[in-house]
């Protein structure tokens, strides 16, 4: 190989680029575009939902009740309504997402110590939301429940000392339990795809739409040389998009970054030559820009996305796909930034992922190298 040469390609690709505004204005906005995305759009933390109530006691003790919801910081008592078709309106039109109807003997109950059932109506619409909305209601109840118990207990007579439980919680890795801080580091998988598959998909079908794969041909350059002179540009490209989405993510986002930058580069490098890999591959073979385009996104951004664990616990998919994901090489990826970022992993604790992440960017890079010859057919 003539080092020259592939200098000489890599120059032609990076004039190829600048003459493309679309491809241009992808690389540049692309990535910021995606983290602002994701870090203010993107939100699972459930906190202060819209909740009616519908208080037909109205009495000091159902007033209490309403003061342990609006206490949790999962709620935000809204609006306290008269009548239960108001309650119902509410949650139709989508200005509650929840519903609580205190019944009308609650105190009384209450005194009386017998069972009391208050009704809690919820928009499952979104089923995580609701179960997730099932759950904080079902504790607040039954922290207050506890507490009418013993109160109950000791106003006749009954001496009690409880015994007392606590779950003391520390919580590793993401303290504040916010979810930008898990997202966010797995969005930069999703931006190499996009600069690495998605544009090197259409360097040779640029060649072949343009007519001058000929030229191409009947010039002394190998087919690896024009390989590796096209798709040095978009390396160099991806890392520096990889670098300044971690700088937005430790700066602006105040990700916590724990690992080892070098560890960053090196597993972001092996990464981007698999998605290069995969793009040209699939540019030799579609022949046609739009077509390539779309092979792209479907086999590597969308499985990035989907079935990497970047939204979505692997463990929570079905077995048929969580075996799927074994192939998807954003998948090794994406558990090795969250736990540089994260968890600060040293390198020993990588090679589970590094290792299955270095075979697909050597099977890959064979198979771009073998499948491109220079021949028109």
């Amino acid at each position: 190989m003539s080092l020259t040469r592939m200098l000489v390609m890599a120059r032609k690709e990076v004039v190829q680029i600048m003459r493309d505004p679309h491809s241009l204005a992808i690389v540049i906005m692309m990535p910021v575009i995606l983290i602002l995305l994701f870090g203010y759009g993107v939100n699972l933390d459930l906190k202060g939902l819209p909740v009616f109530v519908y208080d037909c006691d109205g009495t000091q003790q159902s007033q209490d009740l309403l003061k342990h919801l609006q206490a949790s910081r999962y709620f935000n008592v809204v609006r306290v309504v008269s009548n239960y078709h108001d309650l119902t309106r509410a949650i139709d039109d989508g200005d509650a997402r929840m519903g609580v109807v205190i019944p009308w003997n609650f105190s009384q109950r209450l005194r009386e110590g017998g069972p009391v059932s208050v009704q809690a109506i919820v928009d499952a619409s979104d089923d995580n939301t609701a179960n997730v909305l099932t759950g904080y209601v079902q504790s607040v109840v039954q922290t207050y429940s506890t507490r009418i118990q013993i109160n109950w207990l000791r106003s006749h007579g009954v001496a009690l000392q409880p015994a007392t439980m606590n779950v003391e919680i520390r919580t590793w890795y993401n303290e504040d339990l916010e979810s930008s801080a898990f997202i966010i580091p797995g969005v930069l998988a999703l931006v190499m795809s996009v600069i690495g598959a998605f544009l090197t998909s259409l360097t040779i079908a640029r060649e072949w739409e343009r007519g001058t794969m000929e030229q191409l041909i009947a010039t002394p350059v190998t087919a690896t040389e024009i390989m590796v002179g096209k798709l040095v540009p978009y390396f160099v490209l991806g890392m520096v998009e990889t670098i300044l989405g971690a700088l937005v993510a430790i700066y602006w986002f105040k990700i916590p970054f724990r690992g080892s930058f070098l560890t960053l580069m090196g597993s972001s490098a092996m990464f981007l030559i698999v998605v290069l890999s995969m793009g040209f591959f699939i540019s030799v073979l579609a022949k046609g820009q739009f077509v390539a385009s779309q092979i792209a996104l479907l086999i590597t951004f969308l499985p990035a996305f989907l079935l990497s664990g970047f939204l979505f616990a692997i463990e929570q998919m079905p077995k048929p796909l969580q075996v799927i994901t074994h192939i998807i090489p954003a998948r090794y990826y994406v558990t090795v930034l969250k736990k540089i970022f994260l968890k600060g992993s040293p390198l020993a604790l990588l090679y589970a992922d590094l290792i299955p992440l270095a075979i697909f960017t050597i099977l890959l890079a064979i198979l771009a190298t073998r499948s491109f010859h220079k021949r028109l057919m």
